[in-house]
């Protein structure tokens, strides 16, 4: 009997958050802090074992850390934004992939991490980095101060790291690598932490994503948000990326 994938997430839902958070990335006053962190640390790991791609395939937005890393050397570079991790890629055959964001929302994260090693050449690297378990602890609790006696699912379930090996084996990875890295942002309102969330693609995309919050709802998660700023005024929120590295096999397996 073939086991079903339970439906958190909306692929829908998934692609429309980042087209929308690409557009805000118009605005000058856009939030870029953790895909920046993301893109900086890529591309720190491919100087640091000299792996210039001749052809890559970036899923996700290509800040300047990365997309200057990516231009120095000369290679094609790829949008791949149009493709579903959870199916098989369009194409294969590159020797570096870029994934930031995207893999905190989806269904079946193993069998997007096998479609990403089947994409790659023989020997080739993958990065992938996304928002972590241990991520928005300030906003979960505002949420569920919000709506406390029949709270409703408005934010996603995510990753938790220490299980992040486990599955880079399930799904063939070599030489597999997990990090973890931890933002810590001040906030002075609920309102500017989700609209900087919205700008980098970690809003909501969840398949059932219930009713918009009411008026009263979301006065008591801002006064509850609120209720957890330090002595300066404001909240601090915490985001945890987590980055997963590996290669496919020279033998291509």
């Amino acid at each position: 009997m073939t086991s079903q994938v339970p439906r958190i997430f909306s692929p829908r839902r998934r692609a429309l958050r980042l087209a929308r958070a690409l557009a805000r990335q118009r605005r000058d006053e856009a939030a870029r802090f953790v895909w920046e962190d993301m893109a900086e640390e890529m591309a720190e790991r491919l100087a640091f074992v000299r792996h210039e791609p001749k052809r890559t395939l970036v899923i996700g937005p290509c800040p300047s850390p990365l997309g200057d890393y990516l231009a120095r050397g000369g290679g094609h570079v790829e949008d791949g934004n149009a493709i579903d991790p959870e199916s098989p890629f369009p194409a294969s055959g590159f020797d570096f992939i870029a994934v930031l964001g995207q893999l905190d929302a989806v269904n079946d994260l193993p069998g997007a991490l096998i479609h990403l090693r089947n994409a790659l050449e023989p020997g080739g690297l993958v990065i992938a980095s996304f928002v972590g378990g241990q991520s928005l602890p300030s906003l979960r609790a505002a949420m569920l101060a919000a709506e406390p006696d029949r709270p409703a699912a408005r934010m996603h379930p995510l990753v938790d790291h220490r299980a992040a090996p486990g599955l880079l084996q399930r799904a063939g990875w070599k030489d597999p690598v997990v990090d973890t890295q931890t933002l810590t942002i001040r906030y002075s309102a609920l309102d500017v932490l989700v609209s900087d969330l919205r700008d980098q693609a970690l809003g909501n995309a969840l398949a059932d994503a219930g009713s918009p919050i009411g008026k009263a709802a979301l006065g008591r998660a801002r006064a509850a948000f609120l209720d957890r700023a330090d002595e300066g005024g404001k909240v601090p929120e915490r985001i945890e990326i987590v980055t997963l590295t590996g290669r496919r096999s020279l033998a291509g397996t």
